[in-house]
């Protein structure tokens, strides 16, 4: 496996949606972490782009994230969604965007992938077909299926994963699971303990986890790994908007919305996710009608309109360059369980 030959167990999580560079997918793989490139929301030709400029910064190992495509919601759901978005779209005067469906240009993604293999390919929101998972081995690479619950786990296992991404309730961003419903989720320390024992492939966890205390519970409770999101949000080499930046060092509560994409995702709470706590369940759909509303946001500065993705741990992340923050972090755990050791009699 890959991360046996990494010298640090943290992984960047993917960051589809604008904060994801290759300049930060290089930094943490140079630091001896594994760094992950989004290829979520990009064309085929820019995630292309995307790849060769992340190999010219670094000869060290990276990975590409996939969206695993859902099946259209009907029409008049995020129309209805849309129209009570109106004042809101006066408000910031732009028009609000067509709900549309489409695969995220799965197909040709996946054609690129196995031409021009990576050494791990990871997929969310759903679970690889065995064939798709045969394809990708196939060409060299490694297949990581991000899960939420122990059924996923198992499902995922069967299809041929070589690993699972374990996501907590307290990840920040969408949850990644296969079907979108309202439940609560699963804390991640109660999540990595029921799928171990369900299946026997290395976890990698992710949820809440932006020091190096926390990495060091996740790897007593069993993962090989622990993949970082929020805690590289701040760092110089990611695009993360000033908007969202800001938003970080300000503090405040997050909860879980469908409100900016119609699919779950746990956020920085502010106005738009307040007022739209019934959101439906139209992805990509709401995605494509909230995004000028959001882009509006970015550039006006206004938090109000941006899904401010943020896990549940995020007030405790400082700004720093990514390599730097992958040394402390490394060194945070070293610490806690060497001060672990000492409370044992």
């Amino acid at each position: 496996m890959i991360l046996d030959e990494r010298a640090v167990p943290i992984v960047l999580a993917p960051l589809a949606g604008g904060s994801s560079t290759p300049a930060l997918t290089a930094a943490v793989s140079e630091a001896g972490g594994f760094g992950f490139l989004a290829a979520g929301y990009l064309a085929v030709d820019d995630l292309r782009e995307r790849i060769a400029a992340t190999r010219a910064l670094t000869a060290e190992p990276f990975g590409v994230n996939l969206f695993v495509p859902g099946r259209p919601s009907p029409a008049a759901v995020a129309e209805r969604y849309a129209a009570t978005l109106t004042d809101e779209a006066t408000r910031a005067g732009v028009a609000l965007g067509e709900p549309r469906f489409d695969d995220d240009g799965w197909d040709a993604k996946l054609e690129l992938l196995c031409g021009d293999p990576a050494p791990v390919v990871s997929f969310a929101f759903g679970c690889p077909s065995a064939s798709v998972v045969a394809r990708v081995h196939d060409a060299g690479s490694e297949v990581w299926v991000t899960v939420t619950r122990p059924d996923e786990a198992a499902l995922a296992a069967s299809a041929g994963a070589d690993a699972l991404v374990v996501q907590g309730s307290e990840a920040g961003g969408h949850r990644a699971g296969f079907d979108e419903d309202d439940a609560e989720g699963i804390g991640l320390l109660s999540l990595l303990q029921l799928v171990r024992a369900h299946v026997d492939l290395p976890l990698v966890a992710t949820g809440g986890i932006v020091t190096g205390a926390g990495l060091a519970a996740v790897l007593a409770c069993g993962a090989r790994a622990a993949a970082l999101g929020t805690a590289f949000l701040d760092c110089p080499e990611a695009g993360t908007s000033a908007v969202h930046r800001r938003a970080l060092a300000h503090g405040g509560a997050t909860a879980v919305t469908r409100a900016f994409t119609g699919r779950s995702a746990r956020g920085i709470r502010n106005r738009l996710l307040d007022e739209h706590r019934d959101a439906p369940v139209a992805y990509p759909e709401i995605h494509y009608v909230t995004a000028p509303l959001r882009a509006a946001g970015r550039a006006s500065g206004d938090p109000d309109l941006v899904n401010l993705w943020a896990g549940q741990a995020f007030e405790l992340v400082h700004g720093m360059p990514a390599a730097e923050l992958v040394q402390q972090l490394h060194a945070g755990m070293r610490a806690a369980f060497a001060n672990a050791a000492d409370r044992i009699h």
